[in-house]
């Protein structure tokens, strides 16, 4: 099979070791196998408002990984350079970032992918997002006078989708055993990794918000304190959490004693979530949907994600002369806005 040459991931985060459900969004991207160009970055003049190119592109010709930390995109690079694809580069990725960005990233979430089958020209769609809890109804929250989910607790997290979409990608489209994928994340969770400072920045903000759950501090803060920028982090707890996936499976995660842990957890902070949400969980194929954008087709995974709305606001960019308004400019900023909203 001619390995795959575009992936993109995107994955809404929960944490769920520490029963939060912080959201957020972690965007993927890999490419193998064609010579590739990035886009520039871009500046603008403010005399005439017109954007430039500040750097040069990036150009590779046999293989591409971007994240948004390096260290991950050096594992996926590594998977690249030992055979694999890039289903394979993009799982390795997505579990060091799990590690490395903890604030964004992570298995106690869901994953949304859209990859190019360049063998049989075909772009699939996975949503791997969880379930709300089964027992979890609305009539609770009317009884509870709540009106809106809320962002932290037990009571939010609903099944994290990601470990079962990683397994789904790799049965359909991957070519190394994923005890190799998850290997760089689990010696880096053992021996350890430089903190980077945004990172250090969002887990100093955390401990006021859910620093109280248990589980927290021995993970995140073994010594004490929160690592600064550049401390060497560990995490053996996750070390040992990725192993028994790569050597179990997804049921591993869904029906062992990962379950059992995270079904005890949740319940003895108030939420719903349970072993048997847990075993039931299954990821769905779907088919992308698009949209022409000034000649470009753009696509995008169908609700429950937001692609729609990115869809809509290139629909309703389209009439307008978005090169003449300025970047940047009022105009400019009046005209996006209002399509996003």
């Amino acid at each position: 099979m001619l390995v795959q040459t575009i992936i993109k991931i995107k994955s809404n985060i929960s944490i769920i070791d520490i029963s939060a459900k912080l959201k957020c969004t972690l965007g993927s991207l890999l490419l193998i196998s064609l010579t590739l160009v990035t886009p520039l970055a871009s500046a603008y003049d403010r005399v005439t408002g017109k954007a430039f190119a500040s750097r040069s592109e990036v150009i590779a010709q046999h293989g591409m990984a971007a994240t948004s930390q390096p260290l991950a995109t050096q594992v996926a690079l590594d998977i690249l350079k030992n055979g694999g694809n890039a289903v394979d580069a993009a799982i390795a990725a997505n579990a060091m970032l799990g590690l490395v960005e903890p604030t964004g990233c992570g298995i106690g979430g869901d994953i949304y992918a859209i990859i190019w089958d360049a063998e049989t020209k075909t772009l699939h769609g996975l949503n791997g997002s969880g379930r709300s809890p089964q027992s979890l109804t609305l009539d609770y929250f009317k009884q509870q006078g709540i009106t809106e989910i809320p962002k932290f607790g037990a009571l939010p997290v609903s099944v994290p989708g990601t470990v079962d979409g990683w397994f789904e990608m790799h049965e359909k489209f991957g070519s190394t055993p994923m005890t190799d994928i998850l290997a760089p994340a689990i010696q880096y969770a053992r021996e350890g990794f430089p903190v980077s400072e945004l990172i250090s920045y969002y887990l100093h903000r955390s401990v006021a918000r859910i620093g109280q759950y248990e589980g927290f501090k021995e993970t995140y803060m073994p010594d004490g304190e929160m690592p600064d920028t550049g401390d060497i982090f560990k995490n053996p707890a996750l070390a040992a959490t990725y192993e028994k996936i790569a050597k179990g499976g997804r049921d591993a995660f869904y029906k062992g004693d990962i379950a059992r842990t995270i079904d005890a957890y949740i319940k003895a902070q108030g939420g719903f979530l349970s072993y048997a949400d847990l075993a039931s969980h299954t990821s769905t194929w779907v088919k992308p949907v698009s949209t022409n954008y000034r000649g470009y087709d753009v696509w995008e995974l169908p609700p429950n994600g937001q692609g729609i709305a990115a869809l809509q606001i290139l629909n309703i960019m389209e009439h307008y002369d978005v090169e003449s308004m300025g970047f940047g400019s009022p105009e400019y900023v009046h005209t996006f806005v209002e399509a996003k909203n």
